[in-house]
């Protein structure tokens, strides 16, 4: 693993494209679906200068927000995080990032890479490659059959 500080540098931090913003609504379309978890978009996570992936997962039981005090760094790890990688985004970066989440207390990440449909799941036990079908993690389920085929929902 390189030996890469995260986040990376402002000018360096790479802007999401239409692809990607499109496969994250269509995946919390799947998450929101079940009721024991709340499904955060660019929440910051307290690790290191703050990680922000592009959706958390959490057990709604856990999420109990202040709207009077907020949180801007979440101490509590999330069960899933989820990065969609953008057509400007390093593959490798999002990857060795992943890596990180896990080693600092996140149970699973799902990296997902549009261009062949290809899902990265990192876990403490190391990485699996899913293409293109439904991926099961601490009972939190996404059909990516559906997120990239438009006709089925």
């Amino acid at each position: 693993m390189l030996d890469t500080k995260f986040p990376p540098p402002k000018e360096t931090k790479e802007m999401p494209s239409l692809n990607h913003s499109y496969i994250c609504s269509r995946i919390l379309r799947q998450l929101f679906e079940n009721k024991s978890i709340e499904a955060l978009t660019e929440l910051t996570i307290d690790i290191e200068n703050g990680l922000t992936p592009d959706i958390s997962v959490y057990a709604t039981k856990d999420i109990q927000p202040n709207f009077l005090r907020d949180i801007t760094k979440m101490t509590q790890m999330p069960i899933l995080a989820i990065e969609v990688i953008s057509s400007s985004q390093n593959i490798q970066y999002i990857l060795e990032k992943s890596e990180h989440m896990v080693k600092n207390g996140i149970k699973a990440i799902w990296t997902i890479e549009p261009y062949t449909k290809t899902i990265f799941i990192t876990t403490e036990q190391g990485e699996e490659i899913i293409h293109n079908q439904t991926v099961t993690t601490n009972n939190i389920k996404v059909d990516f059959n559906a997120v990239f085929n438009k006709n089925k929902e």
